[in-house]
This record gives structure tokens, C-alpha cells and sequence, in this order.
């Protein structure tokens, strides 16, 4: 998105908890908070930049997404956007997905297409909207817990058939989309990929540029929905080296996708190496 004054939109990372990412969508000295768990670091932002909190933006109930709402909406009155499905205090606009927000800054306006992506929890939301037109254009999802670098959320409330589904949902955005996850994980997430996928190419070249993220302290997030579908199991189900994997894993035959999912899950759930 470019506004009248030529200004485009900014997305600012803020940092949370032990791992957490908290996102700003920055126009024009507003600001729109996506899963603010912790108040502190918004608050901080607001204070040291001028800016103005317009709107918040939740995907799911866990208190390290909603907890700083409250603080927030003392200081701020605010709408606040998250799933209808869900208990959660000081939602103003409760959703179930399929609908388009239209959240307005000073001298532009951004539409965010709202997906269910049910499986983490019940009533998952995740926002995807396209910034610009043309060289300008830029396509990115905040999706919570239901996608990470690498890997993807525990099934807490839902099935692995509604997150595999939730996943697929997600593979079928443009392929430049940029995915803005809540957590960073990819330590984790990039030895259990490399167990499923040891000889792929792709894989073990998009290793060697995350280790040096991570070695030099930096973030990993955002991603690529491209190098996720070329290197992440759980975008890959289908795949015959994942479905081999799993298999072996599983000892014995996976007879659809779904069961490759919750397999490569329920491998993942019990798998302790990391970086």
C-alpha cells in the first residue's frame, strides 16, 4: 500500500516473552497491532515514535497473543478484531473468516481477506492482504500459530485434518507472500525438517542461510510462502520423500496426505533436537 504522499506501509517487529513476535502495520505515524501479548513493547513504540494505536488485530485466544489487550484498550480505545469462536476479552469485531476488514489510515486504506485456519485452535484466524500494485506490490499473511518457519502448530483444539486443511489453504496464496509468524522457532524446526528431508537440495541450501541468521542473532521471520512449500514437511505431504519419511517413522503405511500429517505431528510433538 502507497499512500497520497507517496509514504508506503512499514511493517515494524516487536519482540515479546522468549520468542515471541508481536507485528505493527506503520502508515503515516498509525499504527495496527497483530497479537500484542505483552503490552510493554507497544507501549514502549508508541511512546518513543509519536505514533497513534488505531486497531488490534488477534488470531487466536493463547494469553501470549491476547494478554496485553486489556492494557491496551485502557490506554487506547480501539476496535479489536479476532475470532468469534473463541473466548476473548475486549473483542470488538468477532470473525470466522471469509470476511474483508478495511482498516483506514490517515490517506490511505488497507483490506486484510480474513481465512479460517482452524487446527491450532478452534477458531484460528489468519489475515492476508496485498501492499501496493505492480513493482510496488507486496502480498503478506499474519498467521499466528498456524504456520511457522519450517514447521507448523501443535493441534491443541483442533485435528490434524482441519490443520492440514488450514495448511493447504495457506500453500494456495501467491507464492511471494510474505508470512509473518508469531513465534520464532526455526531452531527448532529446521533439524526436525532435515530429518524428514536429509537429501533435499533445497532444504539443506535454505539451511546454510538460516544457520547464518541465527548464528549472527537475527530473525528468521518473515518467510517466503515459496521456500516454505520447497522445504517445510508439513507444506509437503504429499511429496514422496515426505511420505516416505513419515511412513518409516510411523513403521508401517500412511494411506493419505492427512495421515502423513498427522504422523510427521505427532513425530514432531516427541522430537527434541535443535540447534
Amino acid at each position: 500500500m502507497v499512500g497520497e504522499n507517496g509514504s508506503a506501509m512499514e511493517i515494524i517487529c516487536l519482540r515479546a516473552f522468549t520468542d515471541n513476535y508481536i507485528w505493527l502495520l506503520r502508515h503515516g505515524g498509525h499504527v495496527v497491532a497483530v497479537d500484542p501479548g505483552d503490552p510493554e513493547p507497544v507501549a514502549t513504540h508508541l511512546e518513543s515514535s509519536g505514533d497513534r494505536l488505531d486497531a488490534i488485530l488477534l488470531t487466536h485466544h493463547h494469553p501470549d497473543h491476547v494478554g496485553g489487550v486489556a492494557e491496551l484498550r485502557r490506554q487506547h480505545s480501539v476496535p479489536v478484531y479476532g475470532p468469534a469462536l473463541e473466548q476473548i476479552p475486549g473483542v470488538t469485531h468477532g470473525l470466522t473468516g471469509g470476511e474483508r476488514i478495511l482498516l483506514a489510515f490517515p490517506d490511505a486504506e488497507l483490506a486484510l481477506e480474513v481465512l479460517d485456519v482452524a487446527g491450532h485452535t478452534r477458531g484460528h484466524l489468519a489475515y492476508f492482504a496485498n501492499l501496493g500494485a505492480g513493482d510496488y506490490r507486496r502480498n503478506i499473511l499474519f498467521c499466528g500459530d498456524t504456520l511457522f518457519s519450517l514447521g507448523c502448530g501443535r493441534l491443541f483444539e483442533g485435528s490434524a485434518e482441519q490443520m492440514y486443511h488450514s495448511l493447504r489453504k495457506l500453500a494456495t496464496l501467491p507464492r511471494d507472500t510474505q508470512i509473518y509468524c508469531a513465534h520464532e522457532y526455526t531452531h527448532y524446526n529446521l533439524p526436525f525438517a532435515l530429518t524428514v528431508e536429509p537429501a533435499s537440495p533445497a532444504l539443506l541450501r535454505r539451511a546454510e542461510k538460516l544457520k547464518s541468521l541465527m548464528n549472527a542473532g537475527q530473525a528468521t521471520v518473515p518467510m517466503s510462502l515459496a521456500d516454505e512449500l520447497e522445504t517445510n514437511p508439513f507444506l509437503r505431504c504429499h511429496v514422496s520423500a515426505v511420505m516416505a519419511s513419515a511412513a518409516r517413522h510411523s513403521q508401517g503405511p500412511l494411506a493419505s496426505a492427512i495421515d502423513v500429517f498427522a504422523a510427521l505431528r505427532e513425530w514432531r510433538n516427541n522430537f527434541k533436537a535443535s540447534l
